[in-house]
């Protein structure tokens, strides 16, 4: 049984979110922004959430730095400067940040991974970390999309892919579902 969630912070409310977060008794969130700031909410900028999850009695934690969507690493970005996520999933601090996830899972403990992006179709989240946590684990990370409503990584994957890949083979899918699009390199 899977106990790892994920979740966009995107424009909500600071109560919006954590009464999804809530919904499914979440434990602990785990701060997966490479940049951990937010111009349009500053109530999710990292010492303010850090505050703010623990007034709901959730323990807050940053991993942006092993396992963010933006690595500072020059070999996770492809040819064209955007980011190349089966590269990332390669990086050995990549993979040690998701082996504590692994962990967590295992101890049955309910984490959910934070981004920005509320759609979780359109985040790392589910491209490359739950993908990655399905592939090398055959962990089916939950994505919240509302209190009480959520949609596996696998569930997601079949409808993006319109049901053309084959399960514990994602990587014979076609590349762009799997690099970002979203941020080119400023190098």
């Amino acid at each position: 049984m899977c106990t790892l969630y994920s979740i966009g912070h995107g424009t909500k409310a600071k109560e919006q979110f954590f009464e999804e977060l809530r919904s499914f008794g979440i434990a602990y969130l785990i701060d997966v922004r490479s940049t951990p700031y937010s111009k349009w909410s500053p109530h999710f900028n990292k010492e303010a959430l850090k505050n703010i999850s623990q007034t709901y009695g959730i323990q807050y934690a940053y991993m942006g730095d092993v396992i963010g969507g933006r690595p500072s690493n020059d070999k996770c970005y492809d040819s064209d400067g955007h980011i190349d996520y089966e590269k990332m999933a390669q990086e050995t601090d990549f993979q040690a940040g998701l082996q504590r996830l692994v962990t967590a899972n295992n101890k049955g403990l309910n984490v959910a991974i934070m981004c920005s992006e509320s759609d979780p179709a359109e985040c790392h989240r589910s491209k490359l970390i739950g993908r990655e946590l399905y592939e090398r684990y055959q962990i089916d990370i939950w994505h919240i999309t509302d209190s009480h409503k959520v949609i596996s990584e696998t569930d997601l994957i079949s409808s993006l892919t319109k049901d053309n890949w084959v399960p514990n083979n994602l990587y014979t899918f076609p590349m762009p579902y799997f690099r970002s699009n979203k941020y080119p390199s400023n190098r």
